[in-house]
């Protein structure tokens, strides 16, 4: 058992589609690709996780008849909204520790409402656009759980966030082998790469915001 489930993680993370196909795997795929997604869509340490890849490769093998469609969908999208639910309860959490508590006060009151308005307002938008950056994917909830008031909007939010990138992803990797084949290449490079493309201007832009910020204070 555990020589198949190291198999098929090997070959997510490599997308070797032709070991993915092998008979009797299918169970071991749907168990792997939902511990993946919760992992990374819950906790910090598990955002290298290369899991919009793996969502969308979870369509291509169910549109060749290795895994069911509504299965797949369905687990995807339960590992993603309770990842996340579990990020917000981190959040909640952590903002009882008393240095966590020392860090939020030394903020400007202004500065806080302002965030507070922008969860409350653009939940949803924020939620569902973060989980295609890997880190903000886990981040933006736990940083909800320590500012919002409301939980049942949050819980609102996390779970049609949610469904909306599971139908999004799958639906693209369901949709790849109806494509002409170098089509299909050039899309399957395109979506694998976009992770790392969005994480990289994620990171550029706070970097540029910093260094602004401290050339106007200089």
């Amino acid at each position: 058992m555990l020589d198949s489930v190291g198999s098929v993680l090997q070959a997510l993370w490599h997308h070797d589609f032709v070991a993915l196909q092998s008979p009797g795997s299918a169970l071991v795929i749907y168990a792997c690709v939902a511990t993946l997604i919760f992992l990374e869509s819950a906790f910090l340490p598990a955002a290298p996780l290369p899991c919009d890849s793996v969502v969308i490769l979870s369509g291509t093998l169910a549109a060749v008849g290795v895994l069911n469609p509504l299965v797949i969908l369905l687990l995807i999208f339960i590992a993603a909204g309770f990842g996340s639910y579990l990020a917000f309860v981190q959040g909640r959490l952590l903002n009882r520790l008393p240095r966590v508590q020392g860090w939020v006060n030394a903020v400007p009151s202004n500065r806080l409402q302002t965030v507070d308005k922008l969860l409350s307002r653009h939940g949803l938008i924020a939620l569902f656009c973060a989980r295609f950056i890997p880190v903000v994917r886990s981040l933006l909830p736990l940083m909800m759980g320590m500012r919002m008031h409301n939980s049942v909007k949050f819980y609102g939010f996390a779970w049609l966030s949610a469904l909306l990138w599971t139908a999004l992803l799958v639906g693209l990797g369901y949709l790849l082998p109806s494509l002409p084949e170098p089509v299909s290449k050039v899309a399957t490079m395109i979506l694998m790469a976009a992770p790392v493309i969005t994480l990289i201007l994620a990171i550029s832009s706070w970097l540029i915001i910093k260094f602004r910020h401290k050339w106007r204070k200089g």
